[in-house]
């Protein structure tokens, strides 16, 4: 892991600044409020003008980041180092109250989880390696514990190295929790962005028909104004060789712009009549044609059991993902890909299957989620991360279907089925 890896260059992280400026002013109200409570309160001592002069310290370079920083993002790197101040505020003010015995030290803790849920990794290592040697230091020297050391009492050695593993376990456990959850959530996110580009892209494609049939409703009007003024020209240019070639040019090119609007015009109508609305055996068939032109592989559909086939609205959610699926079994597949719909009055169902590796076992269980990669040799050289399979199984569950993932038992490669409800196709797509 190179340099640029570890702290995520990159990537471009940020952490909010207002957010880390009330955390800030939390921990601060915090630590006057505790101070105060146990030296007047509980009339205990401890050096607390030394205190006061440590979280002043932390209040200046608060109204500093809160009034001073104008960027409402703050990099990694000034995060990072605002972190760290924090962590040497507190450290500080733990070896004047006792150090590591002090309950609030658990609170070293929390500057390295912040940065392990916003900041990049290497800043976390950073983070956490320093708030261990504070932990060390704060186990071996720091003021007496107010109200304890005072009564000659003291805690035995073995508690104190006890709390302090404690602590780093703790610290090590959040760390991790907050590097993999942020690491999942930003993966997550990116894949997400990644489904509504390229649904976008599918409903562009799909209203293109209707965006060339109003610019034919459009276009109409003028080409026909174009056509009447070049024959009134004809008519008054006569026998003029000169300009009679082009402005017959024109009236013929301009008859054959009304011709090219008339065809899309009626494709439009057509579509709409036709196009939009199939049973599923006729989408599929077109979906295993466009296969059919770049793969010699045989794709067989079997639908004998297809007793209720209703028509369905085409949907870019369902093409896409049945296409995705299909796709698949087609490029890992070795010669054969059997495509099964199965129908009755209340359930749809489609399977798809080949003759391919199957689905890897390291990965069978979290098939769908986004950023995956496989150990097996058989499908790792040709597989990507994921990402794909993702996008299908979100979109067809948005289309109310739902998917399992397993091996098939007739051709020994892997099986997909898509479940949905009759009423759902009827009334939902």
């Amino acid at each position: 892991m190179n340099f640029s890896t570890l702290f995520r260059i990159g990537e471009n992280l940020n952490l909010d600044r207002k957010t880390l400026v009330y955390l800030r002013w939390i921990a601060i109200i915090g630590q006057i409020f505790a101070i105060n409570i146990v030296f007047f309160v509980l009339k205990l001592e401890f050096p607390i003008l030394i205190a006061y002069s440590v979280i002043f310290l932390g209040l200046l370079s608060n109204l500093y980041l809160q009034f001073g920083i104008k960027k409402v993002q703050l990099k990694d790197f000034y995060a990072g180092t605002f972190l760290f101040l924090d962590l040497i505020q507190l450290s500080f003010l733990l070896y004047l109250t006792g150090g590591i015995s002090n309950p609030f030290s658990i609170l070293l803790m929390v500057p390295t989880v912040v940065s392990s849920t916003f900041l990049s990794l290497g800043t976390t290592i950073i983070l956490g390696l320093s708030t261990i040697c504070f932990l060390f230091l704060l186990t071996v020297f720091h003021y007496p514990l107010p109200g304890i050391h005072e009564n000659s009492f003291t805690f035995p050695e073995f508690y104190l190295v006890g709390f302090f593993i404690a602590i780093i376990i703790g610290l090590v456990f959040l760390g991790y929790f907050g590097v993999r959850f942020s690491g999942e959530t930003k993966k997550r996110s990116e894949a997400l962005n990644k489904l509504q580009e390229i649904l976008a892209k599918e409903y562009e494609l799909e209203s293109l028909g209707g965006q060339a049939a109003a610019a034919a409703h459009s276009l109409g009007t003028p080409l026909a104004t174009i056509s009447v003024v070049a024959k009134e020209l004809k008519k008054e240019i006569g026998n003029n060789k000169e300009y009679a070639k082009d402005i017959d040019l024109l009236i013929s090119q301009t008859k054959r712009c009304s011709e090219i609007l008339k065809k899309i015009s009626k494709k439009q109508i057509k579509e709409d009549q036709f196009f939009n609305f199939l049973t599923l055996e006729d989408l599929i068939n077109e979906i295993i044609e466009t296969f059919n032109e770049t793969s010699t592989k045989m794709i067989k559909l079997i639908s004998t059991n297809d007793k209720n086939k209703i028509n369905i609205k085409r949907s870019p959610e369902i093409v896409y993902g049945l296409r995705n699926f299909i796709g698949n079994a087609v490029k890992f597949s070795k010669d054969e890909i059997h495509i099964i719909i199965n129908s009755d009055e209340k359930n749809i169902e489609i399977i798809i299957n080949d003759d391919g590796p199957g689905f890897p076992e390291d990965i069978v269980d979290i098939i769908g989620e986004p950023y995956i990669k496989s150990k097996s040799e058989d499908v790792s050289s040709n597989s990507g991360l994921g990402l794909g399979t993702f996008l299908g199984k979100t979109l067809l569950e948005r289309q109310f279907a739902n998917l399992s993932f397993s091996k098939d038992r007739k051709l020994g490669g892997a099986s997909v089925k898509i479940t949905w409800s009759v009423n759902y196709l009827k009334f939902n797509i």
